[in-house]
């Protein structure tokens, strides 16, 4: 057990992105341990079917860091619904998630101002498979995002949420990976 009198919560508020693409990305390979390919999984709208653990897989794919390889498509999205929405959300975090090698994910409520839309998912009229310029350029473009982040947190491993909307990149959050 944690000590609840150690545990210091906050509400985030902040504004969403009316995202396209959501993604999660591991800096460093979880599934081979590989320090210079990340992996990472993409969904077409909000981050929440992602980390919400709707049914279904996302996009996922891994990437060398520097580049120097095409993205390689290791799943095939199935996941049946898209979540769209703009606004703002509320958000309660806590130190709970900052606790050594504890990924505290899903730990604590994600509410939008206004609710989000269900768009069921016809992947046979969705972009992320029917155009591969636009899905290549989301995939080297989140590879970029995982090598500068991970840069900018002092070359240590991230686990990063994020998405893409109207051409840019967004980062949510970032924290350690575990």
């Amino acid at each position: 057990g944690i000590n609840q009198e150690q545990i210091h919560m906050a509400v985030l508020v902040q504004r969403m992105v009316e995202a396209e693409y959501s993604f999660v990305i591991h800096t460093v390979n979880p599934i081979t341990q590989d320090k210079t390919e990340m992996y990472a999984e993409l969904v077409i709208g909000l981050g929440e079917t992602l980390v919400g653990n709707y049914p279904g897989r996302a996009l996922g794919f891994v990437c060398k860091k520097d580049g120097s390889s095409d993205p390689q498509v290791l799943t095939l999205p199935s996941k049946s619904t898209a979540l769209l929405g703009k606004g703002l959300i509320f958000r309660s975090d806590s130190n709970g998630e900052d606790l050594p090698d504890f990924a505290g994910a899903g730990l604590y409520d994600s509410i939008p101002m206004t609710e989000n839309r269900k768009k069921t998912i016809a992947y046979c009229r969705e972009a992320l498979m029917t155009n591969a310029d636009l899905v290549d350029e989301i995939m080297r473009g989140v590879c970029r995002v995982a090598a500068d982040v991970e840069k900018a947190m002092g070359g240590q491993a991230q686990d990063i949420e994020g998405c893409y909307s109207k051409g840019r990149f967004y980062v949510v959050q970032t924290r350690p990976q575990v």
